[in-house]
């Protein structure tokens, strides 16, 4: 079952870039269209790291998760070496559990 899960999303996602560039040249998007598609595929992701960071399955994942998450995203920001921000949101958000925070 699991084989066969991944061929049919292999095959889906391939199909989904074929026809994109098969497509290409056919499809007219009016300029708007083109300046919005950008910001949809952003606010996507956005959405998509959000609900990973405050879920956990149907419930809400606690405190210690976005507390961590935050610290990477300020030391990110800040433009710290990729292992300091993954090191330093990992050990903030393990002290907040240590500490009895969910």
């Amino acid at each position: 079952m699991l084989i066969a899960s991944i061929v049919v999303l292999a095959v889906g996602t391939y199909t989904m870039r074929l026809s994109g560039v098969l497509l290409r040249d056919r499809l007219e998007l009016s300029d708007r269209l083109q300046r919005l598609l950008p910001m949809a595929a952003t606010t996507l992701l956005a959405a998509l790291a959000l609900t990973a960071t405050l879920m956990e399955g149907a419930a809400f994942a606690g405190l210690a998760r976005p507390a961590g998450v935050a610290v990477g995203a300020l030391l990110a920001w800040r433009r710290a070496p990729f292992v300091v921000v993954v090191l330093a949101a990992a050990l903030t958000a393990a002290l907040l559990r240590l500490a009895g925070l969910p």
